[in-house]
């Protein structure tokens, strides 16, 4: 009979449905995940050109970027919270026995968020209310507050592929718990500037491919140009950078995830000049189908040489390692990553070459239409990354301490699926609220573009100098009456 087909029968009921809730939603939220991170740096990069240059229109830009990360925020905040609840209603087991060992980590994220939302709060307020200088300083923490964020949730993830900092007695029971061990495992410093860096890039290039819509459509003004060169090159510059970071952390699995490792890259049986398959199928006998073999270079990959030793899936007994189909999800996760951040890097080399070598944007408008598919590639990208990192841990929820089915809630099976349903439904109404919410933000801001082309007063907060007294409008919409104290 299929390996899967009796692991799965061996499995609680509330396995599989427990599983396909936390994954939806996760896979939901972190959609969000690299504009909560990264676009407070970029809109503050943005701000302190405005503000150093004097330009009207990267102040604007700034401002309209802070309103976009206020909106989005506030739908993290929704999805995170969700996902901090899950960890308690659908994994009970795990929360129960190890809670106490690696809890610390969103104990960190939950700081963070609140510092961050209130950073952004007083950020959004300060337009125009507050000194440039004071308002530029007082927003120079929301970064921090985003990667202290990052580093809680971080740390409590590597701490499950890692787990270390404490001790178990004659019941198992963890105990003489070392909080930095817990924090600072074997996988968390690899992990975290490999996130952190993704998170970069995704924002700047999804960011700047907006704007390489607009440049397609013809809008080819200052606005445009330097919504667009920023937010690029600054994911352009990390993008070789990124490549060589997820090179380390594939390392680091190869020393401390071995089993995880093999699932990556298909490995069945622990050998030397093992070959490399490029996508690919494993079967349950070992064999692999379909896909690019590439004769010992796994090998050469792991170890610079064809006879470095790479531990195959066999290595453990089958209920201690993934499935072989899990096995195959997990590669084909990571040979996509891989794939997009190869393209990505073709990318930022064409663009790189323009604008050193010829002091211009690239002319191509193929460039422009693969600058504005590079946000969706990301995005997709690090999708790819959290299914390699979470599926290949199978069955580990806790590695090598705590399988999953250890872990599951007892609640019956027919209401997970229930609340998944459930929750699908709500997640589709919150995700096309914050789409319609966006679109309704871009109407109004290319009417008002447009009308202050055309030489008309517009009552819209951002026509005017960012700084200084708000225009008044009456009552009855006629237009535009005498400036205000400053007050809203």
């Amino acid at each position: 009979m299929h390996t899967t087909v009796i692991l799965l029968a061996d499995a609680p009921a509330q396995l599989l449905p427990a599983r396909q809730l936390m994954a939806f939603t996760l896979a939901s939220h972190i959609i969000l995940v690299p504009f909560g991170v990264a676009l407070p740096l970029l809109t503050l990069v943005m701000h302190y050109r405005g503000l150093r240059r004097n330009d009207p229109v990267a102040l604007l830009l700034a401002r309209r970027w802070s309103a976009v990360m206020a909106v989005q925020f506030a739908v993290g905040v929704v999805t995170g919270t969700v996902l901090s609840f899950e960890f308690g209603l659908l994994w009970p087991g795990l929360m129960g026995k190890w809670g106490g060992v690696f809890g610390i980590g969103f104990g960190v994220e939950a700081w963070a968020f609140f510092l961050e939302a209130v950073l952004i709060a007083i950020y959004l307020y300060g337009w125009r209310r507050l000194k440039p200088r004071t308002h530029f300083l007082l927003g120079l923490p929301l970064p921090a507050a985003a990667l202290l964020g990052a580093f809680g949730i971080l740390a409590a993830n590597s701490w499950m592929n890692t787990p270390r900092g404490f001790t178990l007695d004659a019941g198992g029971t963890p105990q003489d718990v070392h909080i930095w061990s817990a924090i600072f495992t074997p996988m968390f410093g690899p992990q975290y500037w490999h996130f952190v860096v993704a998170m970069l890039l995704t924002a700047g290039y999804t960011v700047a491919g907006v704007y390489a819509v607009g440049w397609l459509r013809g809008r080819r003004d200052r606005y445009h140009r330097l919504g667009f060169t920023l937010p690029f090159t600054l994911a352009a510059v990390f993008t070789p950078v990124q490549f060589l970071l997820g090179d380390s952390i594939a390392r680091s699995v190869f020393h401390k995830q071995p089993v995880k490792f093999a699932a990556t890259e298909i490995v069945w049986r622990t050998d030397t000049h093992v070959p490399e398959y490029i996508f690919g199928r494993l079967h349950p006998d070992g064999t692999v189908s379909g896909g690019i073999r590439i004769p010992q270079f796994d090998s050469i990959l792991a170890g610079f040489t064809p006879g470095t030793k790479v531990t195959g899936l066999t290595s453990v007994p089958a209920a201690d390692r993934p499935t072989a189909t899990q096995a195959t999800i997990t590669h084909w996760a990571f040979d996509l990553m891989v794939v997009i951040g190869s393209l990505l890097i073709l990318l930022a080399l064409w663009y790189g070459w323009c604008r050193l070598r010829r002091h211009r944007l690239p002319a191509s408008p193929w460039f422009f239409r693969a600058a504005a598919c590079a946000g969706v590639a990301s995005v997709v990208a690090v999708e790819c990354g959290w299914v390699t990192a979470e599926v290949g841990r199978q069955p580990w929820i806790v590695y090598g301490h705590m399988r999953i089915a250890e872990a599951v809630t007892p609640t019956r099976s027919t209401s997970l699926w229930i609340m998944l349903g459930l929750v699908v439904v709500v997640y589709a109404f919150i995700f096309g609220s914050l789409l319609a919410v966006l679109l309704k933000m871009r109407t109004r801001w290319r009417l008002a573009d447009a009308r202050r082309s055309a030489g008309e007063r517009t009552e819209e907060p951002e026509a005017e100098t960012p700084y200084g007294p708000r225009a008044r409008v009456p009552a009855d919409g006629t237009g535009p009456g005498p400036a205000e104290d400053g007050r809203p």
